[in-house]
């Protein structure tokens, strides 16, 4: 069997989740995220919603998907939200956070433009 070492070309993984927070790239962060090629910031409202969004949608040239983990359960995405998604060319993906993290990481380690907003569990 053949090993490869994991790179993620200067960003920064998942490294773990747990109630109320993430770590990523070794550094724990309280509450829901944002994250972009470009670094990280907390999801303004600590909920999905437009706001949340706009700083996304602000770098959607360098991102072709972003991944929505909306804690322990899933729902639907609010259409607004859903819309503005499209109308930036942007796929969406939603799904539980565990998911949405561990997607996140294989993605992130297949160089892809990968973006995901968090809500954290419990």
């Amino acid at each position: 069997m053949r090993m490869n070492e994991i790179t993620f070309a200067g960003q920064r993984p998942i490294d773990t989740y747990g109630p109320g927070g993430f770590r990523v790239g070794g550094v724990w962060h309280e509450g829901a995220l944002i994250l972009l090629p470009g670094g990280l910031l907390p999801m303004p409202g600590g909920a999905l919603s437009e706001a949340a969004i706009a700083s996304l949608l602000a770098a959607a040239a360098g991102i072709d998907m972003v991944l929505v983990g909306q804690g322990p359960e899933i729902a639907p995405l609010p259409r607004a939200l859903r819309e503005a998604f499209e109308a930036a060319g942007i796929g969406v993906e939603v799904m539980s956070t565990p998911s949405a993290c561990r997607t996140y990481n294989v993605l992130l380690a297949e160089d892809r433009r990968i973006a995901a907003m968090l809500l954290p569990i419990g």
